[in-house]
């Protein structure tokens, strides 16, 4: 989630709106079976971030601790498999301190000449229990479920097509709090999984899943169009979860005015905070701008909020 704050700070000059998110690789074990499915959670935050951001961050932390190693396993499953790749190679496109994933092996296979194109490596040897597949340190579905729940997220269950029983996934995972799931493709919407999605009382939501592969069977950025009325459903569940978030993130400033708490309200509009002319002197200030930029006019009058601002009016801020 690094990139956000940047995005946020883009788009505003274009007048785009950013809604900052992240999906989660997972895996899903059905209870009284050996056998595990990967699982990919989207989370869903409003402009000021999770409330417990060091919770997702050290969960995320250790999802991206676990690539390391997943990485190599794929190397050395190449190797055996008679398709050399260095770790060096694989670590270089990824970049600097970047954990890699499969698009980067598949990427330094591309360069060593073993596959003609990113589509080639993945159906051969990188899809999802391919011979060189390997998991990493991957959260139970549910846990990440569950932890987009306690940080202020919303929860969405990512392409349920690519799932073998996505059924007894999408039930499992409403009782531990799903808030809904992808039915719209760039081909159009999936019946199916619409049923399911009214079946259970889902969202019905949808994306490109985009991830860079350069376009070889992947769909185009924005070649998913939404109904207006999707965005409004998903707003009218969100807001009031966001606004929740938001309040938590500000009393916690409010009960202690300390840098680090300061830092949760500033993480996603730095920016355009400090350019402003007014001084930031005094704690309402500071919550009057970021309400402005995070809430509606009526969620800003609300009761709770203003009871924030008045605790905040007392309260200075370092500059620095």
């Amino acid at each position: 989630m690094s990139g956000i704050p940047e995005a946020i700070e883009t788009a505003r000059r274009f007048g785009i709106k950013i809604i900052p998110g992240v999906e989660i690789s997972t895996i899903f074990s059905q209870r009284g079976s050996e056998s595990e499915e990967p699982v990919h959670i989207l989370a869903y935050y409003s402009s000021c971030g999770p409330s417990k951001y060091e919770e997702l961050e050290n969960f995320l932390a250790n999802i991206r601790d676990g690539r390391f190693l997943r990485a190599k396993d794929m190397i050395l499953k190449l190797n055996k498999l008679k398709l050399p790749l260095k770790w060096e190679h694989v670590a270089k496109i990824a970049g600097k301190g970047v954990a890699p994933g499969r698009l980067h092996v598949a990427r330094a296979m591309v360069e060593a000449g073993h596959v003609e194109n990113l589509k080639q490596a993945f159906a051969r040897y990188l899809y999802d229990g391919g011979p060189a597949y390997s998991t990493g340190s991957e959260p139970l579905a549910e846990v990440a479920v569950q932890l987009i729940h306690r940080t202020g997220g919303l929860a969405v269950l990512a392409h349920p097509w690519a799932l073998k029983n996505p059924a007894a996934i999408i039930r499992k995972l409403k009782d531990v709090g799903l808030h809904g799931l992808e039915v719209y493709r760039s081909d159009g919407k999936l019946v199916a999984y619409t049923d399911l999605a009214d079946t259970y009382g889902l969202l019905k939501l949808g994306g490109s899943d985009y991830h860079g592969r350069g376009g070889h069977g992947e769909s185009e950025l924005g070649s998913v169009k939404l109904p207006v009325l999707v965005l409004n459903d998903f707003l009218k569940v969100a807001r009031p979860i966001w606004c929740g978030a938001i309040k938590e993130i500000l009393e916690s400033y409010a009960d202690e005015p300390s840098d680090s708490n300061l830092s949760h309200i500033t993480r996603y509009g730095r920016g355009k905070m400090l350019k402003r002319n007014y001084p930031l002197n005094c704690g309402k200030g500071l919550v009057d701008e970021c309400l402005s930029l995070w809430l509606t006019n009526e969620e800003r009058q609300s009761a709770e909020f203003e009871a924030i601002k008045l605790k905040l009016s007392h309260v200075s801020i370092n500059q620095g």
